[in-house]
């Protein structure tokens, strides 16, 4: 094979499926772009630099998203949405017209009714109803917005995870932290714009999908880092590797990326350049900004944190730090809250009550961290699970467990918010009586989304990208889909 076909062999190999159409015959190119419904809308970002802040539509009320997912789906029922009809209910069999048309993870039979495992009463000004799980998250109660009207046709945990964070139950399409980075940027070049962080032990059912790209270019997935150790993995240099090496190293690499991007043509090896540019800055922005041992002991005792511990305390601490530092994502799963009452752990009464208390605190401690040093109002927290747990106590194989939980329930469930533009103390939307079903003023997931991209300052429906022949937006093109005007402030 002489030079001349070695090259062109290399270029075809390297061809896309989108270079293949765009560069055939003319008619296959109009059919190409035939396909491409309003290109104009795609926002027009450099390859070089694809996080580099851009204008959104209009002034966003918040800068930066912290989302505190509790992967598992805690009950609503024992913390934020108090049915004292449901205790009159307790023990009696489950009446049949709950039952009828209802698909259930696990219930079988005829189970029975399950009050609230804990007291309510009612806290701050506002009067917000809430468990007594949450000593320390109940003094920050009235910078709270709740949504008690959630609801999703998801009852698995993967699914529903991906519907929440995706707005598809289906893997490919991008999670909103990287709508959100996509459209924003990223405030600090040095930092990844879209961080993830677990805690629990495990990762969240539906795996790195729910921090993925999607379709989006890959540069605006979230990058899972740790609280324990290297915060990315083979991030440090190699024994014997020294920096002025990789700087050299990097640069040769980057000399053919950068012919390979010249003569292909490919944008996604001008982001691979990016990517590892950021790769070599993280080496030392990122150590300093996961290190929690710079914070003072009043920090660690506020958050009740552990430094070189993986734990969700510590993620919060890191949260905020990242938050500082302009990151404009940072999205914490913890792994522990699927209550069914199976064993020890997953009993509402033991398991469920020391996943609160690992929380409880941090949580609070992230607030008042925030709104302390000026980044609560530009900053929109978020706390929530993938769905919501029944009404009824679980019985699998129609019989009564020792233990005592609850199934999934996709048909109601809690959120809550705090800072960045939306209204404190505050609670939108209403379950039935028993906490079964949202009645009022329902929103699902694509509301939601509607809602969070208003608050970053974008107009849902026109913030979109093309693929496989459609606008594609977060909110999604084929389900209707709306803002809560009434949660923001």
């Amino acid at each position: 094979m002489n030079l001349f076909q070695q090259f062109h062999h290399d270029r075809v190999r390297h061809l896309t499926r989108r270079h293949f159409l765009s560069e055939s015959s003319l008619a296959l190119g109009a059919l190409w772009m035939g396909t491409q419904t309003g290109l104009g809308a795609k926002l027009k970002k450099d390859p070089a630099a694809p996080l580099l802040p851009d204008a959104p539509h209009f002034a966003p009320k918040a800068k930066r998203v912290i989302y505190l997912h509790m992967a598992g789906a805690p009950s609503q029922l024992e913390l934020f949405d108090y049915k004292p009809d449901l205790a009159k209910l307790d023990g009696k069999e489950c009446p049949q017209e709950f039952l009828e048309g209802k698909q259930f993870a696990f219930i079988q039979g005829v189970p029975k009714m399950l009050g609230s495992q804990y007291p309510f009463h009612q806290a701050g000004e506002s009067g917000a109803w809430i468990s007594d799980r949450l000593p320390h998250f109940e003094e920050l109660i009235d910078e709270v917005c709740f949504i008690k009207s959630m609801w999703s046709d998801q009852f698995n945990h993967g699914p529903a995870q991906l519907l929440l964070h995706t707005g598809s139950p289906l893997p490919g399409s991008p999670s909103a932290g990287a709508w959100a980075t996509y459209g924003l940027g990223s405030e600090n070049q040095n930092l990844p714009g879209f961080i993830a962080l677990t805690s629990g032990g495990k990762n969240p059912d539906a795996g790195k999908s729910v921090w993925g790209s999607g379709y989006l270019p890959s540069v605006y997935q979230g990058v899972q880092c740790r609280s324990q150790g290297d915060p990315v993995l083979y991030l440090g240099n190699p024994d014997g590797v020294s920096r002025s090496l990789r700087r050299r190293t990097l640069d040769a690499l980057n000399s053919l990326n950068q012919r390979v991007a010249t003569e292909i043509g490919d944008p996604e090896t001008e982001t691979r350049i990016a990517q590892y540019e950021m790769a070599f800055r993280m080496q030392l922005h990122a150590s300093d900004a996961f290190d929690i041992s710079q914070e003072s002991e009043a920090t660690h005792e506020a958050y009740a944190t552990q430094p070189g511990r993986e734990s969700f305390a510590n993620n919060c601490l890191l949260a905020r730090r990242l938050a500082e530092r302009g990151v404009r994502y940072i999205q914490l799963f913890d792994w522990g809250w699927d209550s069914h009452g199976t064993n020890a752990q997953t009993d509402l009464r033991q398991g469920f009550a020391d996943k609160c208390k690992e929380i409880d605190q941090p949580i609070a401690a992230l607030l008042k961290d925030l709104r302390q040093r000026g980044l609560l109002e530009e900053t929109l927290v978020i706390w929530s699970g993938e769905f919501g747990r029944t009404p009824m106590r679980e019985n699998r194989g129609g019989v009564e467990m020792r233990n005592v939980g609850r199934d999934h329930s996709p048909s109601a469930y809690t959120i809550w918010m705090a800072g960045g533009g939306v209204k404190p103390g505050f609670s939108y939307g209403e379950t039935d009586p028993i906490g079964y079903e949202a009645v009022a003023d329902k929103v699902s997931a694509h509301d939601f989304h509607a809602t969070l991209m208003t608050l970053l300052g974008y107009d849902h429906k026109r913030f979109t990208y093309p693929f496989q022949g459609l606008e594609q937006r977060l909110s999604n093109v084929t389900k209707h889909s709306r803002v809560v005007k009434d949660v923001i402030a």
